[in-house]
């Protein structure tokens, strides 16, 4: 297993030609979906890795893991039934640098991963992502109406520490909300 490692300047700056690989496989019971990986996540090569991200801790107090995984672990979630992918591949410093049309396409290759892979439930980590990708642009946080294939949609909060507005308790409650209803 790879040991944790702080990426250099330098490497964070090269990260933006680099994409993480998805934690997939057939019939899953969450597939969780970010928007697009960060610089850090992008240099470690692993999902949710930059410091101050409240993914992982949020999985942990919502029960989807029975310990505090980092993201190294990530791997492991695929044994309980729980996958890891993103809405857009492409490496960015921060979200707001991807365009409606990125969103909007990542938006169709999700779908097609979706009805490829057939988990239960899609859970996109990010209202905004959510609203352009599926052109939904009053959805409101929870489970959506629509379906893709069987697959239930569900939108929860970007849990990155840049989103004040939701606090780790409010956050371990909506994924647990989550994970009560699959």
């Amino acid at each position: 297993m790879p040991k944790p490692w702080k990426p250099t300047k330098e490497q964070l700056l090269a990260a933006t030609e680099k994409t993480v690989r998805d934690v997939i496989a057939p019939d899953l019971r969450v597939l969780f979906c970010g928007i697009n990986p960060g610089l850090y996540t992008a240099a470690v090569g692993h999902h949710f890795a930059r410091p101050g991200n409240r993914f992982w801790p949020a999985l942990y107090a919502a029960g989807f893991t029975d310990r505090l995984l980092s993201p190294f672990d990530e791997r492991e979630l695929l044994k309980s039934g729980y996958g890891i992918t993103n809405v857009v591949s492409r490496t960015t410093a921060t979200a707001d640098l991807l365009t409606k049309e990125e969103i909007v396409a990542g938006g169709e290759r999700l779908r097609a991963k979706v009805l490829r892979y057939h988990p239960k439930v899609l859970a996109i980590l990010g209202l905004g992502a959510y609203r352009t990708a599926f052109n939904q642009p009053k959805a409101i946080v929870g489970r959506q109406p629509d379906l893709i294939g069987n697959t239930i949609l569900w939108v929860l909060p970007n849990p990155s520490g840049l989103n004040a507005n939701y606090q780790p308790a409010a956050l371990a409650r909506l994924f647990r909300e989550l994970k009560e209803s699959v």
